[in-house]
Order: C-alpha cells, then sequence, then structure tokens
C-alpha cells in the first residue's frame, strides 16, 4: 500500500482493495474513513476535505508512505474487534516502542480529547487498527502488539516520535453524551 497525496486528492495503491470496492464507498485510510472516487486496477482515489486534512495526518503523507487500507463492513459481516467508524478523533504522538515476548509494547502521548475515553482492556482505534488498551498514564496510553498486527499493518514500522491517527471508543463517546444529556 503506497500514498501519495496530490493537493487534496490522495491516490493510494491497494490492488486488494480496489479489487472489491467501487467509487462511492467508503474505504478506512490509515483509520479515516474516505469515498472512493475513481478506482483502477491497483490504485484508488479520495477527495479529502479542509476537515479531513486538518484532523488526520493524511495531509502530511510522504509519496509512497503505507497506509493500512480497511474496506468499510457490510451489513451482517462479521465484527472480529471493536466498533472502528474512520471518524479521527486526534493526531498522537508514539512515545516509545518496546520488544515484549515476539511482539511489543508501545506507548502513545494522546489529547484529552481521546484519552478521557480510554480504560484498561477498553478499545481505541491507531491508525484505523482496532487495539485494547493495556496501560494507561496521565498523558496516553500502552498497547501490546501481536507478531500478526506488526507484520499485516504499517504498525509494526512505528517508531518513537512518529505520528498516528486516533479514534476514541464511540461507546463510550456515546455513553457521556447520552449521561451529559440526563444531567442537564
Amino acid at each position: 500500500m503506497v500514498a501519495a497525496v496530490d493537493g487534496a486528492r490522495l491516490v493510494v495503491e491497494g490492488p486488494a482493495t480496489a479489487g472489491v470496492v467501487a467509487p462511492g464507498d467508503s474505504v478506512a485510510v490509515a483509520g479515516a474513513c474516505l469515498t472512493v472516487v475513481e478506482r483502477q486496477p491497483r490504485r484508488l482515489a479520495f477527495d479529502c476535505t479542509p476537515e479531513t486534512l486538518a484532523r488526520t495526518r493524511l495531509g502530511r503523507l510522504e509519496p509512497g508512505a503505507p497506509v493500512n487500507l480497511e474496506p468499510a463492513l457490510r451489513l451482517g459481516d462479521p465484527v472480529g474487534g471493536h466498533l472502528v467508524q474512520g471518524h479521527v478523533d486526534a493526531i498522537g504522538r508514539v512515545r516509545t516502542v518496546a520488544p515484549d515476548g515476539n511482539g511489543r509494547r508501545v506507548w502513545f502521548d494522546a489529547p484529552e480529547a481521546v484519552l478521557r475515553y480510554c480504560v484498561e482492556k477498553g478499545s481505541v482505534a491507531v491508525d484505523g487498527v482496532s487495539l485494547t488498551v493495556a496501560g494507561l498514564d496521565d498523558r496516553g496510553f500502552e498497547v501490546a502488539l501481536i507478531p500478526h498486527t506488526l507484520g499485516a499493518t504499517t504498525l509494526g514500522a512505528l517508531e518513537a516520535g512518529d505520528e498516528v491517527d486516533l479514534e476514541a471508543d464511540v461507546l463510550a463517546k456515546l455513553v457521556e453524551r447520552l449521561l451529559a444529556a440526563r444531567t442537564a
């Protein structure tokens, strides 16, 4: 998977994904839900709004940068993780990466807009990858990455200082909103 940004048009090489989607379909690109506007046998094109560019890292991608691609879940498909909408809440930064058996433990610094919804053993999405929170502190959260995740996603190449797109658990945000309405 290779990405290149040309203004607000994002072109991504992803033959497997290009083979199963059509113009108008939603695809998460590095965690951001985008609409396919053009499809070729090996490439997909997306138009990014100023809102998308302001809330995500997509506008800062260098040509050739790898990205995670995930077609939208179709009604009736099995859910193998938590619900990820592709609505990036904020940009975070890798604090540390450490070996952990045959996997890795990664700490991310996260803004309060994401951290407030994180709980140990709860869910968070990093660059569109559904993960379980393994630890928390006042600056961020930790995840434990297994070899499959390291090899099948861009998370295997993360280094301290790298930026990532973060999505908080939508159910936590919904509960907060509902409770706020009850107390108002």
